[in-house]
């Protein structure tokens, strides 16, 4: 298929002005991003209500209690069977968004999540809500892949770090959200399954107001569907020229992308190199971002807080999760996105560590915050960064591939972070600390050293 018109339709869209047609767009797609963290971020306020409840218990658990013999309690049970279903999301189903369209498969991905989430809080046992637990994180594992690519596709060049960084402000937002709403103040852990319940009801709405969203321009200019980009790329444009008041400067340089939106070409020159390293990133990753977030209320209660105040301090930590985005929209584009990354698991290692050393409540509350700040800061980087480095026609499939190895990871973080921190038949939040600062040592040294350059690049100037 000649590539030229779609090649001119991707710099008419780096042309752009960021007005507000274009935050909106991106406000409007990262709403979607809210479900997996609302589903995510819930694993630390409900596990409390859960466990008293039996939910953890041999009789409940049922086969998952066998993994008891590794020392890893019934709540690894339930981080594990989420991130696994995530895992199979990404790594089985990202390719229907490059097949199918981003905007399709962002709804419909949605709408799995919240059946299946509704029927998981009706479940009598761990063991059946395990299960759905992993249906639903199917659902949620697609829909995040499709966010990025769909975000990156529709931002011009020289905003992407800031379009991005906006993306997981309006996302992360949910956390302070899901906090309060599990806290002592309203719902409390003993309601976990209205908890559940409020998140899988949200993301039916949220689905009702998207059905707005334009398909990507860039999308259906590589399938050919060029009628339909101008369409959408049209209407776009005259909105911003209508906001603004001033004429849209001409298109730059127009870029080529040649070849088959062929899956084996994720594995194959230049791509595999990058997908190697981006792989080998999230796999390590998630340890530190999950072995910290999924278990802020269990860490603070291993550090001495009772649970009823660990989850009061866990909610004041949960409300910095916004505010790493939002500082970031002023280094976004100015700094290289390998260099946000491997300063932010420098962070991550260096606060972790110092927090598995204090006792009282105002230190581990600071490291506490900083360690979110660092874990977010990574979080919108790498984001945008895993987007960057593939073509529009194997966009989906490659980042899926890639962060599929952070759905793994963080299936295993479940188990990894409940195992540490029962070494020796205590609360060795020590040995968590430590375990996780070595994985970030691995994440700086792959990232400085095989990352590429993308800031203020066209994506098909990266990808080329």
């Amino acid at each position: 298929m000649p590539n030229t018109p779609a090649a001119e339709f991707a710099a008419r869209i780096d042309r752009l002005p960021t007005s507000r047609t274009i935050w909106r767009l991106i406000t409007l797609i990262s709403l979607g991003g809210c479900f997996e963290f609302y589903d995510l971020f819930l694993t630390a306020y409900v596990v409390p209500g859960m466990a008293k409840d039996g939910m953890f218990s041999d009789a409940s658990l049922g086969p998952f209690s066998a993994l008891k013999a590794i020392h890893s309690p019934g709540a690894g049970t339930f981080v594990f069977a989420l991130f696994a279903g995530l895992f199979v999301g990404t790594v089985a189903f990202a390719w229907v968004a490059d097949r199918y369209g981003r905007r399709v498969i962002f709804t419909y991905s949605l709408l799995w999540y919240s059946v299946f989430t509704l029927i998981m809080a009706a479940m009598p046992t761990g063991f059946w809500i395990n299960i759905f637990r992993f249906i639903a994180g199917i659902g949620i594992g697609v829909e995040l892949v499709t966010i990025d690519t769909y975000v990156s596709e529709l931002i011009p060049a020289r905003a992407r770090g800031r379009g991005f960084a906006w993306s997981q402000f309006i996302t992360f937002c949910t956390v302070p959200v899901v906090a309060l709403i599990a806290s002592p103040w309203l719902l409390g852990p003993h309601n976990w399954r209205w908890i559940m319940v409020i998140g899988a009801v949200g993301a039916i709405f949220v689905w009702w107001i998207r059905q707005s969203l334009p398909e990507s321009p860039r999308w259906l200019a590589r399938q050919g569907r060029l009628a339909e980009a101008e369409t959408v790329l049209s209407r776009i444009e005259a909105q911003i020229v209508a906001e603004t008041g001033v004429p849209l400067p001409p298109p730059g340089e127009a870029i080529l992308e040649v070849g088959k939106a062929d899956y084996a070409e994720v594995f194959q020159p230049p791509y595999g190199g990058r997908t190697a390293v981006l792989s080998t990133f999230n796999f390590f990753q998630t340890f530190g971002y999950y072995g910290f977030a999924a278990w802020v209320p269990t860490l603070l209660i291993a550090q001495g807080i009772t649970v009823t105040h660990s989850l009061e301090w866990a909610f004041i930590i949960a409300v910095a999760n916004p505010i790493a985005p939002l500082l970031g929209l002023l280094v976004a584009d100015r700094m290289e996105r390998k260099w946000q990354i491997v300063c932010a698991a420098i962070g991550i290692a260096v606060f972790g560590l110092l927090f598995s050393r204090q006792t009282t409540v105002g230190p581990l509350i600071v490291l506490g915050v900083l360690i979110t700040l660092s874990n977010n800061w990574m979080s919108y980087a790498f984001h945008n960064y895993q987007a960057e480095l593939f073509p529009t026609r194997i966009r989906a499939r490659a980042v899926g591939f890639s962060y599929s190895w952070s759905r793994l990871s963080a299936a295993i973080s479940g188990l990894a972070i409940a195992t540490f921190l029962g070494l020796g038949g205590g609360n060795n939040t020590l040995a968590v600390f430590a375990f996780i600062a070595g994985c970030m040592l691995i994440v700086i040294l792959v990232i400085a050293i095989f990352g590429v350059r993308t800031r203020n690049l066209a994506l098909e100037a990266i990808s080329h």
